[in-house]
């Protein structure tokens, strides 16, 4: 019982011992925040006026700018549909491979009725896939 005690107080010791000397490397010397540095307001004007203005408008004005639509109609041209193109599939299915299985004559349940052999198909995989345009030559 007092060896129980003994061990008992000893762990007590090193875990509070290992604490203390995990926590005090946690503690800094002095301050961490320098000091006499610049404000924030003071860093942001400055990254301001180092960027180039001109950039910064051409990037406003791409965005308020009205959208063009013939420019935009090239990009989307091959996605959408138009009577040129509605007789072409745009998504193509991928192979999905039709399996044969012949099923040899048996007898079935506890009856034990006679089945006679047949043929059953289906696809090898249970959903359709579809190809991206242009990804299917």
């Amino acid at each position: 019982m007092i060896t129980q005690i003994i061990t008992m107080q000893k762990k007590w010791i090193s875990f509070s011992f290992i604490a203390l000397s995990i926590l005090s490397g946690c503690t800094t010397a002095g301050n961490a925040i320098p000091e006499g540095g610049p404000t924030m307001a003071q860093v942001y004007e400055e990254a301001m006026q180092k960027s180039n203005s001109s950039s910064l408008d051409a990037a406003r004005e791409e965005i308020t700018s009205p959208i063009n639509l013939n420019t935009k109609q090239a990009q989307l041209s091959d996605y959408t549909r138009n009577s040129e193109n509605e007789v072409n599939n745009l998504f193509p299915t991928l192979p999905n491979p039709q399996v044969v299985m012949y099923v040899y004559p048996h007898l079935a349940d506890k009856d034990e009725a006679p089945v006679p052999g047949y043929s059953t198909a289906f696809f090898l995989y249970n959903n359709t896939h579809y190809a991206l345009p242009g990804e299917i030559a």
